[in-house]
C-alpha cells in the first residue's frame, strides 16, 4: 500500500538522552529521525513522540524535543506506547497510516506497532530510524513487524510518497533540502 499524506502521522518511539548512547549507530538513527520530523513539518504531516519512563531514562534530547509541541510529547510506563491509552486519541480519526521510528525495535517500538496493526492502523517502519542496542534484535524486529504486516520503507520512499508528485514549490524544497 501506498503512504498517503492527508492519511499520515509520524510517530517518534522513545529516543531518550540515557538510552541513546547505548543504541548501535545512535548518531545516525537520530540523524534519520530529525530528518524524517522535518520533513514531516516542511510537508505538514503531524507527529506525536512519546517517552519511556523520562523520570529514569530521561527526556529526548533537545535538539529533537524542541521540534514538537508539548501537546504532542507522551509520557509513558507501559513498552506500547498504544497502551496509555494518550496516543490514539493524540491521532486524528482520518490518519489511518502510521510511519514509526524510534528506540528500541525488538522493544517499544516493536510492541507498539503490533498493537497499531491490531488497531486496525496501517504501520510503515522507517528502516534507518529505528534502532537496538545490537543489529540482531532490530532485525529480529523488523523480520516480526514486517510479518505482521508492518511495511519497511526507506527515506526515498517516505519523502516522495507524501510529495505524491512533481512539479511544485513544495517537491522543489523537499528535493533541494531534504533529497539532495
Amino acid at each position: 500500500m501506498k503512504i498517503i499524506p492527508s492519511h499520515s502521522t509520524l510517530l517518534v518511539i522513545d529516543i531518550q538522552e540515557k538510552l541513546l548512547p547505548k543504541i548501535y549507530d545512535n548518531e545516525d538513527v537520530m540523524k534519520n529521525v530529525i530528518w524524517a520530523v522535518d520533513l514531516a513539518q516542511t510537508i505538514g504531516i503531524p507527529s506525536v513522540l512519546t517517552e519511556h519512563c523520562p523520570a529514569k531514562i530521561g527526556t529526548t534530547p533537545a535538539i529533537l524535543r524542541e521540534k514538537f509541541q508539548e501537546n504532542t510529547i507522551l509520557s509513558k510506563v507501559y513498552f506500547s506506547a498504544v497502551q496509555e491509552g494518550n496516543l490514539l486519541s493524540n491521532i486524528q480519526k482520518e490518519r489511518n497510516q502510521i510511519v514509526v521510528m524510534g528506540t528500541e525495535a525488538h522493544i517499544c517500538v516493536q510492541q507498539t506497532v503490533l498493537d497499531l496493526l491490531e488497531t486496525g492502523y496501517q504501520v510503515f517502519i522507517l528502516d534507518t530510524g529505528v534502532g537496538t542496542r545490537n543489529q540482531t534484535d532490530k532485525e529480529r524486529a523488523l523480520n516480526r513487524m514486517q510479518q505482521n504486516g508492518a511495511e519497511i520503507i526507506t527515506r526515498d520512499m517516505l519523502a516522495f510518497e507524501w510529495l505524491e508528485k512533481a512539479d511544485t514549490e513544495l517537491f522543489k524544497i523537499v528535493l533541494n533540502t531534504f533529497i539532495k
